[in-house]
C-alpha cells in the first residue's frame, strides 16, 4: 500500500481571473506573507516560498509537526466532536448510540481510574493461562495481542480478484529496527528510556521482577530486530511475495504450528499463505523455540498493557505518553483527551462517524469537481506516456492500459460497514478497545475466501490523507481533504494545477509507475510487463534519484534513505512534471495568464507547489520519519524535486552557482 499526506486546492478547469468569491488564502490562493523574498529561489526554494512562516509559526505543544497537513485535522476534529456529542445527547439510531457510548466511556477518565486494574485482569489472565507453545502462538495471533509475526488477509497479488492469507514480520515496541541497533549516545538514551518505561509499566501494574522483565523483553526485542528486514527491503514486492502451502510453511517455521494456528483464527480453509520476508518469519519461529515460554508471556503482558494504555488508568496512560510522546517524538504535552477520543472513534467506529461527517460536510458539487480533476490529470498522463522517449512501444501500450484501468474513489464509500454486531459498553473503555479489535478481524475474516470487493475502503471519509493501492490500481481520496485550505474552487488556476494536480492526483497516479507500483499490471497483478530495455532505462533514472536523496542530511548524522523514499520521490517528481504539462495545456486553451503581484503564471505554479508542502517537525519525530517513513521531509519534497525540473529553472532564472542548481545532465527526468 502507498499513501501520502494529500493536498488539494481547487478545480483545474473552472477558475478564471474574475473569481465568484475570494479564495480562503490570500488574494488568489497563496499566502504571500509566508514567503521570504530575501532568499534566492535557486538557493533554497522551500525557504523562499515559506521562510517567514517557518520562522514565525510555532509547533503546538501537543503536536509533532505544524503546517497545512497538520492544521486541517484540527478543524476536522472539532467538526467530528460536535457530531459525536450530538449523537451522544440525541442518538437517532443504534449505531449513533454506540458512537455516544464509546466516546462517553473513553472520556470518563475518573471512572477509568476508579476501576483501576480490574478491567485489565481477564486479558492478563489469558496470558497467564498459556502453558504450551501452541497456545502461545494462538494467543499471539489474536487481534488484541501481538507476536513476532502477523497473519492477515489481503488481495492476492497473483489474482487481485481474490483474497489470500498473508504473513510477515510484526512491529516491535520501538518504531523500527534501527532504534535497537544503531550506535551513538542518542540511541543509547532512547533505549535506556524504553527500558525504564517497561520497568515503570511493570511497577504500575504490580508485576513481579519489573527490572528483570525489562531486561528480558529488551533482549528479546533486540534479537527480533536483528532478524527483521529493513524498511527499504520490505518495499520489494517480489522478494516479499512467497506463496507457500501447508507443507512449505511447516518446513519454513514449524514453531508456528500452522494448522492449529490458522484453524484458531478461522482460517482453517486456507491452503496457502503468502509469506512476506520468509527469513524473518523463519527466524521468529526459532525465537519461539529458543526463548522461554515465561519470557514470551512477559513480552505479551507488557505489549498488551502498552498498546492499550490510553484506555487504562491515568498513570499508565501518562507513562506511555512520557516515553512515546516526550522522549521519542519530543512532544511536550499530551493531546487533549477529547481529541484522542475522536481519534479512537476513527479506529473503532470510523465509517459510522464518516456517514455523519459526509452528511454534513460533503457537497455534491465537490464530488463533481474532484472527478473533473481526475479526468484532466488522466489525460495529462496519457500524453506524457505516449510521448516519452525512453519507453518502447510494447511497454507503452501496457502503461496506457494501466492508466485507463486506474480506479479513483472520491469522497466516501458507496457501501458502509455494518456495526450492528459490535458490542459497545458505555462504561468500559478497555473492553470497547478489545471489542473493536475483534470486530475488525471478523470483518476481515468474512471476506475470505470470497472475491475481492473493490468498493471497500481502508480509510474513513474524515481522514486527511489519501492512498494508492497497487493490487487494485485504485486511488482513495477521502472527503475531509477536499476543503480549504486544500480544495478551493476560487483559487488561481496555477495554484490549482500545482496543489491539486501535482501534489495530489499526479502524485497518487504516479505511484502506479514508481519503482514498486510499476511492477503491478493494469489488473493489479504482480507481473513484469516491462521489456528489459525499458526497465533498464527506468532503473537508471530511479537509482540516480535515490542517490540524490541519499545525500540529504536533515539531522546531523541522519540522512534521508534514498531507497526507502524512492517511491514517494518518484511520485512527487512525476506528479510535478505531469501537472505542469496539464497547466500549460490549460494556458494554451485560455491564453497566457496575467502577471499577478509580480508573479507570472509559471512562478505562481511553482510557489504553490512549494507552499503545498508547508511543514516543520520536531527533532524526535523527524528522526522517526528518516529511519522508518517512506516520505521525505517536506523541505526535500520541494527542493529535492524542483531542482530536477527544467521549467522551474526557466521560471526563476536559476543558474550555475545557485545552491540548488544541477547541471542538465544530472537532472532526473521521468516524464519530461
Amino acid at each position: 500500500m502507498h499513501f501520502r499526506y494529500l493536498l488539494l486546492a481547487g478545480t483545474l478547469a473552472g477558475a478564471v481571473p474574475a473569481l465568484a468569491a475570494a479564495p480562503r488564502y490570500g488574494g488568489w490562493g497563496l499566502e504571500l506573507q509566508d514567503m521570504d523574498p530575501s532568499v534566492r529561489p535557486g538557493d533554497g526554494f522551500f525557504q523562499y516560498a515559506e521562510g517567514t512562516w517557518l520562522k514565525n509559526h510555532p509547533i503546538p505543544a501537543d503536536k509533532t509537526a505544524a503546517g497545512y497537513n497538520y492544521d486541517l485535522p484540527d478543524e476536522i476534529e472539532l467538526q467530528v466532536k460536535k457530531m459525536v456529542e450530538d449523537a451522544a445527547a440525541h442518538p437517532t439510531s443504534p449505531t449513533a448510540q454506540k458512537i455516544g457510548d464509546a466516546y462517553a466511556a473513553w472520556m470518563d477518565q475518573r471512572a477509568i481510574d476508579a476501576r483501576g486494574l480490574a478491567p485489565l485482569k481477564p486479558y492478563l489472565d489469558r496470558i497467564d493461562a498459556v502453558s504450551t507453545p501452541t497456545e502461545l502462538v494462538e494467543l499471539m495471533m489474536d487481534p488484541s495481542y501481538v507476536g513476532p509475526i502477523y497473519i492477515g488477509i489481503a488481495a492476492d497479488q497473483d489474482d487481485p480478484t481474490q483474497y489470500e492469507v498473508v504473513s510477515g514480520q510484526a512491529p516491535l515496541g520501538l518504531p523500527v529496527r534501527d532504534y535497537y541497533l544503531l550506535q551513538g549516545a542518542k540511541y543509547d538514551t532512547i533505549r535506556k528510556a524504553y527500558r525504564n518505561y517497561i520497568v515503570e509499566i511493570g511497577k504500575l501494574v504490580g508485576l513481579s521482577d519489573p527490572e528483570g522483565r525489562a531486561d528480558r523483553i529488551m533482549a528479546l526485542e533486540t534479537q527480533l530486530s536483528k532478524d527483521q528486514w529493513e524498511p527499504e527491503r520490505l518495499r520489494d514486492p517480489v522478494a516479499t511475495h512467497n506463496v507457500m502451502n501447508r507443507a512449505n510453511l511447516q518446513q519454513l517455521a514449524p514453531q508456528f504450528h500452522w494448522d492449529a494456528t490458522l484453524a484458531s483464527m478461522g482460517l482453517g480453509a486456507a491452503k496457502t499463505v503468502d509469506v512476506g520476508p520468509p527469513s524473518a518469519v523463519a527466524a521468529a519461529g526459532k525465537r519461539i523455540q529458543d526463548v522461554s515460554l515465561s519470557t514470551w508471556k512477559e513480552y505479551l503482558t507488557f505489549r498488551f498493557i502498552s498498546n492499550h494504555a490510553s484506555a487504562l488508568p491515568h498513570a499508565i496512560d501518562q507513562a506511555n505518553f512520557n516515553f512515546y510522546g516526550k522522549t521519542l517524538s519530543t512532544v511536550p504535552e499530551q493531546r487533549a483527551r477529547w481529541k484522542r477520543g475522536v481519534e479512537m472513534l476513527d479506529g473503532s467506529l470510523g465509517e459510522a462517524v464518516g456517514q455523519l461527517y459526509v452528511a454534513d460536510h460533503w457537497p455534491a458539487e465537490t464530488q463533481r469537481q474532484a472527478q473533473e480533476l481526475v479526468d484532466d490529470m488522466r489525460a495529462a498522463y496519457a500524453d506524457k506516456i505516449s510521448n516519452t522517449s525512453w519507453m518502447d512501444e510494447a511497454t507503452r501500450k501496457t502503461a496506457l492500459a494501466k492508466l485507463a484501468a486506474f480506479d479513483p474513489r472520491i469522497g466516501h464509500p458507496v457501501k458502509w460497514i455494518d456495526y450492528s454486531k459490535l458490542e459497545i459498553s458505555g462504561t468500559d473503555a478497555l473492553a470497547n478497545a478489545v471489542a473493536s479489535e475483534q470486530f475488525g478481524w471478523q470483518i476481515q475474516l468474512e471476506r475470505f475466501p470470497k472475491p475481492v470487493d473493490r468498493t471497500l475502503w481502508s480509510m474513513t471519509p474524515q481522514t486527511v490523507n489519501a492512498e494508492y493501492t497497487p493490487t487494485l490500481n485504485q486511488i482513495t481520496v477521502p472527503a475531509a481533504i477536499l476543503q480549504p485550505p486544500f480544495f478551493d474552487a476560487n483559487a488561481d488556476p496555477a495554484v490549482n494545477y500545482a496543489e491539486t494536480g501535482a501534489t495530489t492526483l499526479g502524485h497518487e497516479m504516479g505511484h502506479g509507475y514508481d519503482d514498486e507500483g510499476r511492477q503491478f499490471d493494469p489488473q493489479g497483478r504482480l507481473r513484469d510487463w516491462w521489456t528489459p530495455a525499458t526497465a533498464a532505462k527506468y532503473k537508471v533514472k530511479a537509482d540516480r534519484l535515490a542517490a540524490q536523496f541519499d545525500q540529504y542530511e536533515p539531522i546531523p548524522g541522519v540522512h534521508i534513505k534514498g531507497k526507502l523514499t524512492l517511491g514517494e520521490n518518484l511520485a512527487d517528481l512525476g506528479g510535478l512534471e505531469t501537472a505542469y504539462a496539464a497547466y500549460r495545456r490549460y494556458v494554451s486553451r485560455h491564453g497566457e495568464p496575467a502577471v499577478i503581484d509580480g508573479f507570472t503564471g509559471d512562478q505562481r505554479f511553482f510557489i504553490a507547489y512549494a507552499q503545498a508542502w508547508q511543514g516543520k517537525r520536531r527533532e524526535g519525530s523527524l528522526r522517526q520519519q528518516l529511519l522508518s517513513n517512506p516520505h521525505s521531509p517536506e523541505q526535500y519534497r520541494v527542493d529535492g524535486i524542483v531542482r530536477n525540473f527544467d521549467p522551474w529553472y526557466a521560471a526563476f532564472n536559476v543558474k550555475a552557482g545557485d545552491k540548488l542548481y544541477l547541471p542538465p545532465e544530472q537532472r532526473v527526468r521521468i516524464w519530461q
